[in-house]
């Protein structure tokens, strides 16, 4: 994706979570592997919860940076004696939501003990149930939404934290993937819609673990049993593996931008792999828009499953016309729009020898703003491309996000009220095209009822309904 994605007055996340619950296995230092394959998802902290420790009580270390920033030397999580672990990889807007306290799993004590939530979502009653906790006597400690559930929890008679999950979760509306542990269990929470991901898995012996993409049992030679359902709870502890439903079954409504932009390409959501539907994208676009070119080349890394399949159903060789530099982050986490600008140009260069003198079909998964889109066309002219031909693997991005993708408030986005015409004359590409919802739907491979697709449609669940 071009851009980082803000969303308008709110601290919110797209972040990855992970945990099990298991005897005999060095749990923490699994986490901490699943957390290196869940990365993508969050550049800015990352934290791990284990126990039951010493006393009873919970070990927990978190920080600012990458996971290899945090856990300088992930072989000491080994002599860490667990049989739980939570982990959390996060990313924010702009600079009030960097704040070290933000960075998760939290860790809360209550009277029936320990708490820690890690939270992938966004709430869209946090501020009510904020101001209600408040006028009750609470006391945040983060700007996170992530806490609420904390104090509500908090604040129910049960010590089982179970039921009292039970209890509260139906207040919560919007999009949400919890783990939480108290300790003695881990439980994993989806909401009625799912629009964010959160899978099981089974580990050796009589183990489970949870993620928010299946990539990360891959990493730790966890095997995928299924995707927790929408309004699923799922309980992990010494007894095993139980299931309750604690929300109404709603239509899922899977975030089509985990398929578009957000997974990770080895990655399998709703029983579809996220390269096949990308390379699927690309055909689908090759199809709807076509145009005479040399060489089709993707932006890299996001797009080049959607740009190889531009060119095998176009007929044109794939090259490499842009290079990334491993060592520079997603500017799409960049927390202000001059990082991203000044990122863009660091992170891609292109191969001159590739480009210049051709008709370029450039591939990208979007385009939200459009200021890296002109920064892209323009070093590619400036490599000797003689055409250049933006294409974009998914719809118009019209609206902003409210349920975990920070999208800039509408009016920034180069598609609000701007015909698609006008596109080409704005970022200096000789053409774009975009791929139309319909086909989009297609290539994912389910039901559009069972996608969210509220930044291109406008039609908002929770809101609208």
């Amino acid at each position: 994706m071009d851009d980082e994605i803000i969303l308008p007055g709110r601290l919110s996340e797209a972040c990855g979570v992970c945990g099990g619950f298991a005897d005999d296995q060095p749990l923490a230092f699994l986490t901490c592997f699943s957390l290196y394959a869940l990365q993508h998802r969050g550049q800015e902290s990352a934290g791990i919860v284990a126990g039951p420790g010493e006393g009873r009580k919970m070990w927990l270390k978190k920080g600012m940076g990458l996971v290899s920033d945090v856990f300088p030397d992930s072989a000491d999580l080994k002599g860490i004696v667990c049989r739980l672990a939570v982990g959390h990889v996060r990313y924010s807007y702009g600079e009030g939501g960097r704040s070290p306290e933000n960075s998760q799993p939290l860790k809360l004590r209550y009277r029936h003990g320990e708490l820690a939530v890690a939270h992938n979502g966004h709430l869209l009653n946090s501020a009510e149930l904020r101001e209600e906790l408040e006028r009750q006597g609470a006391i945040f400690q983060t700007d996170t939404d992530s806490e609420l559930l904390a104090h509500m929890v908090a604040r129910q008679g049960s010590s089982n934290l179970e039921e009292a999950l039970a209890d509260v979760v139906p207040r919560l509306k919007g999009a949400f993937a919890f783990i939480v542990t108290d300790g003695h269990k881990v439980i994993g929470l989806r909401d009625g819609y799912g629009f964010r991901p959160l899978s099981l898995a089974s580990i050796d012996g009589d183990g489970y673990f949870m993620a928010s993409e299946t990539c990360a049992f891959d990493t730790i030679g966890a095997r995928f049993i299924r995707d927790l359902e929408p309004g699923e709870m799922v309980v992990l502890d010494e007894e095993g593996m139980h299931s309750r439903r604690v929300l109404d079954n709603s239509c899922p409504k899977l975030c089509v931008f985990e398929y578009i932009y957000f997974a990770r390409p080895d990655s399998n959501l709703q029983g579809r792999n996220v390269h096949l539907v990308r390379r699927e994208l690309g055909r689908q676009l090759a199809r709807e828009h076509p145009v005479k070119a040399d060489i089709v080349s993707g932006v890299p890394d996001s797009s080049i499953a959607a740009a190889s399949g531009f060119a095998e159903e176009a007929g044109l060789p794939y090259e490499m016309g842009l290079v990334k530099n491993r060592y520079i982050g997603r500017t799409f986490i960049k927390p202000t729009q001059k990082m991203r600008e000044e990122g863009v140009d660091i992170k891609l260069n292109p191969v001159r020898k590739i480009v210049e003198g051709k008709r370029v079909v450039l591939v990208d998964d979007s385009i939200v703003r459009g200021t890296t889109s002109v920064k892209l066309i323009k070093i590619m002219r400036r490599a000797g491309a003689s055409e250049v031909h933006l294409r974009i693997s998914s719809p118009p991005v019209k609206g902003s996000c409210f349920y975990g993708i920070d999208i800039p408030d509408a009016r920034d986005l180069i598609a609000y009220n701007r015909p698609v015409e006008e596109i080409p004359s704005v970022t200096g590409a000789d053409s774009v095209g975009y791929l139309s919802m319909e086909r989009t739907v297609e290539a994912v491979g389910l039901p559009a009822v069972e996608l969210c697709r509220a930044c291109f449609t406008g039609d908002y669940p929770l809101i609208n309904d």
